[in-house]
Formats: C-alpha cells, sequence, structure tokens
C-alpha cells in the first residue's frame, strides 16, 4: 500500500507509457528478425537444403518471440482501453490482414517438409515470405497512418465512431513510405540476424541484401522526418492539462499545428538521442556488415529499431492517438488510461513476470548459440525443419 501510495496516477500514467513503448520495441526486436529473415528467404537462399537452414536460424525461436506481441496487446487492452478499442476496430482489416499473415507462418514451418515436392516447398516458401513481409509492411502503413491522424470521435457519453472506410485508404503516400521503412528496418536486421547464424552462400547472400536493407533504412528514415516537418501537421493539447484526473478524453482541446510533431525536441533536446540512434544504428549495422563483424552488426541494427520507434514516440507524446476528424477526440497519456489502481496491480505483475521471461529467454539464445549446422539438416540428425 505504501508503495501505491508513493506511485501516483502521472507518474503511473508515464511509466505505462514508457512500458508500452518497451514491450513494442521488444516486439520489432525480437520478432523482428523472424519477419525479416522470412522476407529474406527466397532471395537469400536458392536451394532446398539452403532454405532449410535460413528457415531453422528461426525455427527454435519464432514462437518465443511472439510472446513480446501478445504482451503488447495485452498491455494496450488492459493499460489504454480507448487506445485498444480505435486500433482494434478501426484497424480491424489491417489487424486481419497481418494475423492472416502470422498464421502462415506456423503453418509454412510444418507442411513445408510433409511432401518431397519441389512445387510444394516453393509454394510454403513463399508463404513464409508474406508471412514476414506483410505484417512488417502493414505495421509501419499503420505508424504512418497514426501520424497523420486517425478518422475517429467521441460522442458526448464516450463511444467511439471510427469512420473511416477501406483498408486501401491507409495506402496513403505517406503511410506507403512508413510501411517501407519499416520492411527495410526488419529486413536489415533479419539480414544479421542470417550473417549471425550461417555462413558459406546464404551469409554472403545476406550480408549484400543487409547492406542495400541499412541504406535504404537511412534514405527513408531521413526522408520520412523530412516529410514530416514541412508536410504533416501534427497535434498539439491548447488547454491546460489535468495529468492526475480521471480519464476523459474530451475534457481537453487539441488543434492540429504546423511542425507540432517536431516542438518536444526543440522543448527537450535530449529527445535527439533517439532519431539520431536511428540513424547512427543503421549506420553502424552497413558498416559492421563490410567489416564482417556479425555481433556487433545485430546489435547495430537493433539500436536503429530502438531509436525510430523511440522517436515515434517522443515526437507525439503526450498524445498517443490523434483524430484528424474531431481532435478534441484525440487520445493521450493523460486521458486514455485505465485507473489508478490498475495501473498499479498490472504493473506489480509486470515486475515480476517481464523479468522472467526475458531470464527464460536469455537462456534459450544461450543453449541456441552458434550456427546453424548445415551437415546436421543434410544428414538427417537433430529435429530440423
Amino acid at each position: 500500500m505504501i508503495l501505491h501510495q508513493l506511485l501516483d496516477y502521472e507518474t503511473l500514467r508515464v511509466i505505462w507509457w514508457l512500458l508500452l513503448g518497451v514491450l513494442l520495441i521488444g516486439f520489432a526486436m525480437m520478432d523482428g528478425f523472424d519477419l525479416g529473415t522470412g522476407t529474406l528467404l527466397p532471395f537469400v537462399a536458392r536451394t532446398d537444403i539452403e532454405r532449410r537452414v535460413v528457415i531453422n536460424t528461426v525455427g527454435p525461436v519464432w514462437e518465443g518471440n511472439q510472446v513480446w506481441l501478445i504482451l503488447g496487446g495485452g498491455a494496450i487492452f488492459a493499460a489504454w482501453p480507448p487506445l485498444y478499442a480505435v486500433s482494434f476496430s478501426g484497424f480491424y482489416l489491417a489487424m486481419f490482414a497481418i494475423l492472416f499473415a502470422l498464421i502462415l507462418r506456423p503453418v509454412g514451418f510444418k507442411y513445408r517438409s510433409k511432401r518431397d515436392s519441389a512445387l510444394w516447398r516453393s509454394a510454403w516458401d513463399w508463404a513464409l515470405f508474406i508471412g514476414g513481409f506483410v505484417p512488417a509492411l502493414v505495421m509501419g502503413v499503420a505508424v504512418g497512418n497514426v501520424l497523420q491522424g486517425v478518422p475517429f470521435r467521441l460522442d458526448s457519453d464516450l463511444r467511439i465512431f471510427y469512420e473511416g472506410t477501406t483498408l486501401f485508404e491507409l495506402l496513403n503516400p505517406f503511410g506507403l513510405l512508413c510501411g517501407l521503412l519499416s520492411v527495410s528496418m526488419l529486413v536489415m536486421h533479419g539480414a544479421n540476424w542470417l550473417i549471425l547464424k550461417t555462413d558459406g552462400t546464404v551469409q554472403a547472400r545476406a550480408r549484400r541484401f543487409g547492406m542495400i536493407a541499412s541504406l535504404l533504412t537511412i534514405t527513408l528514415f531521413a526522408i520520412g522526418g523530412v516529410w514530416l516537418a514541412v508536410g504533416i501537421d501534427g497535434y498539439a493539447i491548447t488547454s491546460a492539462i489535468v495529468t492526475d484526473g480521471p480519464s476523459n478524453p474530451l475534457a481537453k482541446t487539441v488543434a492540429r499545428v504546423e511542425g507540432a510533431w517536431l516542438a518536444n525536441y526543440q522543448s527537450h533536446v535530449w529527445m535527439l538521442i533517439a532519431p539520431v540512434l536511428g540513424f547512427l544504428g543503421a549506420l553502424g549495422a552497413l558498416a559492421f556488415q563490410v567489416w564482417r563483424r556479425e555481433v556487433a552488426g545485430i546489435l547495430c541494427s537493433a539500436a536503429s529499431i530502438l531509436g525510430i520507434i523511440s522517436t515515434v514516440g517522443l515526437s507525439m507524446f503526450p498524445i498517443i492517438l490523434p483524430s484528424n476528424i474531431d481532435p478534441k477526440s484525440s487520445l493521450t497519456v493523460w486521458d486514455a488510461s485505465s485507473s489508478h489502481l490498475t495501473l498499479f496491480i498490472m504493473l506489480v505483475v509486470t515486475a515480476i513476470f517481464v523479468p522472467l521471461i526475458v531470464a527464460y529467454t536469455s537462456w534459450v539464445y544461450k543453449v541456441l548459440w552458434g550456427k546453424v549446422d548445415r551437415k546436421a539438416i543434410e544428414d538427417g540428425s537433430g529435429h530440423a525443419y
């Protein structure tokens, strides 16, 4: 109870905003190289045995990596109910596309080797490509649309009305740019994973694709930043802010303001660490790919992911989901959270279980450290896919 009293409502809201970022970044880092590897599969591996090598780099770990996606979705549901309601209902078709693509991944792993047929296996290899490429693209497109504002509003009873039309309206130029940035970022990460876990021809191809993806990540991130600065209006709270009151998004006013997404960097210069890390991480990944430093390369691509995603969160704070048809309905850190008690109980649970997940995951990666043994796959020893 003493800790509950020490952690006031405002502090808990900020902590859960940070935790949501940690969970999303954790998913992008951990499951991101799985998605990147799936996207690269048809291109870095040309023979059946090469493709089996690539598949077996992620086969033992992909299920555990998806824990971060489940945790992120659960955190949104429990800590930010209005955010969950708008995003999971308004982006329903996009979510469906992501889930459909993700379902192809376990099915592809399990069914690919059921028949000794080149056509059969090739079909499942392309299914694994879809399972990597589509989630990476759609998630980036979603972020691009969030930065532009989402077409939803709240009535006087705080009922949510989403007034978007189809999935295709999300595929606007800036949304597609963010989608391509997401793909290049995760392909860069996946390529570094393959460089770490394979050797020979597969590793050489992964290195070439990794260099291209690193350059694309730097370029697209820079274009996105310039576009956001000069072509995308941000959102800013224009009324008094109650940071520790009941959650009521309509108790404030919000306006679209040119350059608002850059205001936090002007007020808090230390936040520039995030975009700088995004650029330097991708540049470091490129350099270490050239210098053949495997561990350093994947650490740099992970740092780039951290920087790029943090840039979005820091640019928008304290807004977490702006409305482009009724800015007043925009959701913020201060008015879209669960109750004080709910956030506190969840924080205690998270403090217990997240370290356990991190410890278990670390142990798994320690056990599985090393490159995939091509000979073991060829002679059938072990339990390779």
